[in-house]
């Protein structure tokens, strides 16, 4: 992605992302796709979990109930998407969330933190609380973390420090990670938005199959 797509990017998810009333929609309302008596699978993240932009049978955690329901898991997904959602926003939200039992929790937060230069250790230590609140209720509950990149405009050591805080956390806590949720969309104009950074239709496929690899064989040891 040339720097100057990247910038236009970052101007569109920030502006995308001020959603205060999509956030107190999803709050009130979050998005599960199957029956409420199977057990959860819980995606808390941004905008690009909560597909932005497109019908929500068209977000990449749907396409992943499509998967599901196809290899007949008895799973239901959750979709807590939120626009505008940093990890602060996240942890705020998590004992929420926590409410019903959950069997796998797919963690999507740091686009945000990043757009807004915020700190990476306090980036670090939202999702390792969020990932504490979760076993602390559920033990046994398998930890997903989606890799993502930083926009090269800004600069070394935060683009390096943040590329790593995925893989070091999924290490640290033995969780599973899909190394980068938007690899092969990110940059193509042919699979995003007008905003240059949201997925479209086609995009969100990509993304579903990206995440599908690393999330398949957690549920199929369950």
């Amino acid at each position: 992605m040339s720097r100057k797509i990247v910038c236009f990017a970052l101007a569109a998810l920030a502006a995308a992302c001020a959603g205060d009333e999509e956030r107190q929609a999803v709050l009130s309302r979050p998005k599960a796709v199957s029956s409420p008596a199977a057990p959860a699978i819980v995606f808390l993240g941004t905008s690009l979990t909560a597909g932005y932009g497109l019908p929500a049978d068209r977000a990449f955690p749907a396409l992943i109930q499509a998967k599901i329901d196809s290899a007949g898991l008895g799973l239901r997904v959750v979709n807590a998407g939120v626009s505008g959602e940093t990890s602060a926003g996240g942890l705020a939200r998590i004992d929420w969330l926590l409410r019903q039992p959950i069997s796998v929790l797919v963690i999507e937060l740091g686009a945000n933190d990043m757009l807004r230069g915020q700190d990476i250790g306090a980036l670090q230590s939202n999702l390792q609380e969020i990932i504490n609140r979760a076993r602390g209720r559920y033990p046994d509950v398998r930890i997903v973390i989606a890799g993502l990149q930083a926009a090269p405009n800004l600069g070394e050591p935060y683009v390096s420090d943040f590329a790593a805080v995925f893989p070091q956390l999924a290490k640290r806590n033995r969780a599973t990670l899909i190394p980068l949720l938007l690899d092969g969309v990110a940059g193509m104009p042919e699979l995003n938005q007008a905003d240059g950074i949201h997925p479209n239709v086609a995009g969100e496929m990509i993304v579903a199959d990206n995440v599908w690899r690393s999330l398949a064989p957690v549920l199929e040891e369950r």
